[in-house]
């Protein structure tokens, strides 16, 4: 797979925030080494997000997030407050730029506590440090603790002379979650040399000739472990278990085809599915199961969100719009009132909703999903996602957590 070729969600998410007129765009340019941002010296040039996948050493593919300058003046307003949440909430990192010839102003120690309490690890530049008004300690670049910031680190730079520029890209390297300290989808489950058989339906929803990312991801962790990997079709799953010497250490199965592989995997072969193991993978199997365990609870009337990371074309989805709120009516036995959300239109306020029930979240990153799941526990909303719910309706979400027992009692 190329570097162009990463998904998007795997990428490293950098945020450049600052002030207008402090130098962020030059800095942003700076840092990736193109004429990413717009430059102009008209205040308030860049209006909206501008999202740039790119390679950036030492990192690797990173996907830059170019900020609109806040206002210099008094409080952030709301929608800008706004915009700046919706950007951390799927930022790995925060670079905030400042003029380097000033202190920092309320507008900058607002977006500090902000980074703060999204627990978005920042970084604090002090820009124009060519200039005669810049601090004389300060005007050989390079990194230092921050001065009135806590403990966020600090780097000394000119966009002009670009000084500054490689301590700060190893700054943001430091700052950034390293491959080990990553969650695995299913690799430490498994011995090298043990077989998982993966079940795929060819699904309309994936383009052709191709299989879906969690399957891509999945198959790439299995021999990442040195582990043997058989992918087959749900009808062709009775045949392949019987023609494996070695009993396979699990089945993994696509959530839309459960119950018919529930059926033909033998009742001492550990069975989970795709669902199940990506949203281990993203940090928020636990809360999921529990959400699903207050589906028990729902009453006629009550209002259900479903959510998806994507916006593709209505045929696929299918699952989101007409099957989970299918299974969930004929589940229940009465209506519940059904809204769908798609893409980054994820409401703020969920305090209406008795229930959220997600996408897989394949195409967002581990910190977008964490959030969304994070604004639902804040609002005691019970979360859980699709292949979690489908598992619950149709009772095979125990004999589905057999790999992970301490999340049984979460049923009960």
């Amino acid at each position: 797979m190329g570097m162009n070729d990463t998904p998007s969600a795997d990428r490293v998410h950098i945020g450049f925030f600052g002030c207008r007129n402090v130098g962020k765009s030059s800095i942003v340019n700076a840092v990736t080494g193109q004429d990413l941002a717009v430059v102009s010296p008209v205040k308030g040039t860049t209006t909206d997000p501008v999202y740039k996948s790119m390679e950036l050493l030492p990192m690797g593919p990173v996907m830059i997030i170019d900020t609109p300058g806040i206002d210099d003046t008094g409080e952030l307003g709301a929608l800008r407050v706004r915009r700046t949440r919706q950007v951390l909430n799927r930022a790995d990192v925060a670079v905030l730029v400042t003029d380097g010839t000033r202190e920092l102003n309320g507008a900058e120690q607002e977006l500090i506590q902000l980074f703060h309490k999204k627990n978005v690890p920042c970084v604090i530049v002090r820009n124009k440090a060519d200039l005669p008004g810049a601090a004389a300690a300060e005007a050989g670049g390079g990194t230092q603790t921050s001065g009135g910031a806590g403990s966020d680190p600090v780097c000394v730079t000119s966009a002009v002379n670009h000084t500054g520029i490689e301590a700060l890209k190893e700054t943001i390297a430091h700052l950034v979650k390293t491959e080990d300290e990553k969650l695995r989808i299913v690799g430490d489950l498994l011995h090298p040399e043990d077989i998982a058989v993966l079940v795929v339906p060819i699904d309309k929803a994936a383009p052709k000739g191709r299989l879906i990312l969690p399957q891509q991801q999945t198959i790439r962790d299995i021999l990442e472990a040195d582990g043997t990997c058989v992918v087959v079709k749900e009808y062709e799953l009775r045949e392949a278990l019987a023609q494996l010497k070695k009993k396979p250490a699990m089945v993994i199965t696509d959530s839309q085809v459960f119950a018919k592989v529930a059926a033909d995997t033998p009742e001492d072969v550990p069975l989970t599915s795709f669902s199940i193991l990506m949203a281990r993978y993203k940090g928020f199997l636990d809360t999921a199961v529990r959400g699903a365990a207050a589906i028990e609870r729902l009453q006629k009337g009550d209002k259900v969100l479903i959510a998806e990371g994507c916006t593709h074309h209505r045929q696929c989805d299918d699952i989101g719009t007409v099957k989970i709120p299918r299974w969930l009516k004929n589940y229940l036995g009465f209506p519940i009132q059904i809204d769908t959300a798609s893409g980054r239109d994820f409401p703020d306020d969920l305090s209406d909703y008795s229930l959220v029930i997600h996408c897989g979240g394949c195409m967002l990153t581990e910190r977008e999903v964490r959030y969304r799941m994070k604004c639902a526990q804040d609002q005691d909303v019970p979360f859980t996602n699709y292949g979690i719910t489908i598992a619950y309706i149709q009772g095979i979400l125990k004999r589905s957590l057999g790999l992970f027992p301490h999340l049984l009692s979460e049923l009960k």
